[in-house]
């Protein structure tokens, strides 16, 4: 799974593109993992424009980089999610953690 980051200031920007499922989810916490890691970003912004297919295995990819950035003392937005995305996300009550920006 395509996962490019961009560091702006403190803020790590990850694009994730293609499908959020069971088989991809293990290897994008991994790479979402080293990339806070080496960064480690006062805020990080994870873009879900790009995803294609998104099941509950997102949601623990989600809440994953989210408990990162807080034991950074850092926060994290979600921007364009899709609405399948949204979908999945909002069904968990991602969205009362973590804002959903466009």
């Amino acid at each position: 799974m395509p996962v490019s980051c961009m560091e702006t200031g403190q803020t790590l920007t990850a694009k994730i593109a293609g499908e959020v499922d069971h088989h991809a989810a293990k290897d994008l916490m991994a790479q979402l993992g080293r990339e806070i890691d080496a960064a480690l970003p006062q805020s990080l912004e994870l873009d879900l424009g790009g995803v294609s297919f998104m099941d509950s295995s997102g949601i623990a990819v989600v809440l994953r980089s989210y408990k990162r950035m807080k034991e950074l003392g850092g926060g994290m937005t979600l921007r364009q999610v899709p609405p399948h995305a949204a979908k999945v996300l909002r069904a968990a009550g991602v969205d009362k953690l973590i804002p959903f920006l466009n």
